[in-house]
């Protein structure tokens, strides 16, 4: 009776020993390194603008008469 315990004891080790060893082989390994080539990016942009300028005649006198305003 003690000896089928022990050896149920050692199995058990055995089995999570095994396990241990099969978990620490495929635990992943990632590894960051800066790239050797400068990293070129490409970029077409298209960049459109409209600016309307809106003076009244009056204000455009105005501005013709009293040219030291601003």
């Amino acid at each position: 009776m003690k000896q089928s315990g022990i050896f149920k004891r050692l199995a058990v080790c055995g089995v999570l020993l095994f396990g241990g060893m099969v978990t620490a082989a495929c635990t992943p390994t990632v590894a960051v390194q800066a790239p050797s080539e400068p990293i070129t990016v490409n970029l077409n942009v298209k960049i459109e603008h409209e600016i309307r300028v809106r003076v009244d005649k009056e204000l455009d006198d105005l501005f013709e008469d009293k040219e030291g305003i601003f």
